[in-house]
């Protein structure tokens, strides 16, 4: 049931605040009133809006590389030129099951279009599990302008926390899709780690690189003068690795280095969209890029995506490797504990590549 409310309910920002984050009913909730104008506390500063103007206005595309390539140097080559160039890629022939792609996506679809009252038992004020957050926007606390995003982030503790804290509509899903990418993850780290001389994914690497994973199911629905306002600001990970899957809707885009012109991540069927988040980049000591992306809001369809996001243990230190720097390069980034600099960027709105900084020496 779309929530009944008339539009002039909104004629106070404390209001739409109220409707949209205390009552749970998200931008989606929102969206489905009819409004006909955007509410402005989600109008973006004019330099956010100029960029939407510009977004495509570029022909460089993100590199698709074929997992499936018998000439395992060159995909491996691929990963790493790619991580060093754009930080970001799309992968195809995987060897992730398309039923457990489609069953995630049908799960997300499903968990969103419950009742608010149900969706709100896993609020930051009900959740029964700090591992389990229903949310709007990014940081609503932090931020000058909100975002165009309903979200529910979960975070893998063990299989029997997850059986008995995610919501029933998704949870199996989800599990299978973390479960059934791990072995794509382990080659792609262990690809990545050999280019910088980590001979083998060990244990200790493996808690390293991925000791840590939140899945995460995010919803961007139909908005009312998408030009204003955006879906997921500017910003880059803090993750090891992003593993994204996306809806055939489109609207991701990742800044170029080359060219700093921002370039569109356009949808191919079956793929991942795979993105080197800031851990990674401070651990190959500044080789692998961490980049920074956005998504734009859409004025005709609501878009999901399902990001994957493989992290150190919060326990981790996190500092340019031994490897890395046993050859006598300089150490660009200090070390520091991840769950510090997580907290770090959780604690500020999106605001490009300024958290990085936080490790430099």
């Amino acid at each position: 049931m779309a929530p009944t409310v008339s539009t002039t309910q909104f004629s106070d920002p404390a209001e739409v605040t109220e409707f949209v984050v205390n009552q749970g009913n998200g931008v989606k909730g929102l969206s489905e009133t009819g409004i006909k104008a955007l509410p402005d506390q989600y109008i973006q500063p004019f330099e956010e809006r100029l960029i939407n103007k510009f977004v495509n206005e570029t022909d460089e595309a993100i590199p698709v590389i074929d997992m499936s390539n018998p000439d395992e140097s060159k995909v491996a080559k691929a990963i790493c030129d790619a991580a060093e160039k754009w930080g970001f890629f799309q992968v195809i022939n995987h060897g992730v099951p398309l039923a457990v792609l489609d069953n995630v996506k049908a799960a997300t679809h499903r968990f969103f279009n419950l009742p608010v009252e149900e969706k709100s038992k896993y609020t930051k004020e009900k959740s029964l599990s700090t591992n389990v957050r229903f949310g709007t926007s990014f940081s609503p606390r932090a931020e000058k302008a909100l975002e165009w995003k309903d979200y529910l982030s979960l975070f893998f503790v063990s299989e029997t926390e997850a059986s008995q804290f995610w919501p029933d509509v998704c949870k199996n899903e989800a599990l299978e899709y973390m479960n059934k990418s791990k072995t794509m993850v382990r080659k792609l780290l262990e690809y990545l780690g050999k280019n910088l001389n980590v001979k083998e994914l060990d244990e200790t690497k493996e808690s390293l690189f991925m000791g840590s994973i939140r899945v995460n199911l995010n919803y961007y629905p139909i908005c009312p003068n998408p030009d204003l306002t955006v879906g997921v600001g500017r910003h880059s990970d803090v993750s090891s690795l992003t593993i994204l899957l996306q809806d055939q809707i489109g609207g991701l885009h990742v800044r170029s280095l080359a060219s700093g012109n921002w370039v569109h991540v356009p949808p191919v069927p079956r793929s991942f969209v795979i993105n080197i988040g800031d851990a990674m980049q401070i651990l190959s000591n500044g080789r692998y890029k961490s980049v920074e992306h956005r998504v734009l809001a859409n004025g005709s369809n609501n878009r999901i995506s399902v990001p994957i996001f493989v992290n150190p243990k919060p326990e981790s230190v996190i500092g340019p490797l031994p490897e890395v720097i046993a050859n006598g390069e300089e150490p660009i980034y200090r070390d520091v504990v991840y769950s510090d600099y997580v907290r770090y960027f959780f604690k500020k709105a999106h605001d490009g590549k300024k958290t990085v900084d936080f490790a430099k020496i």
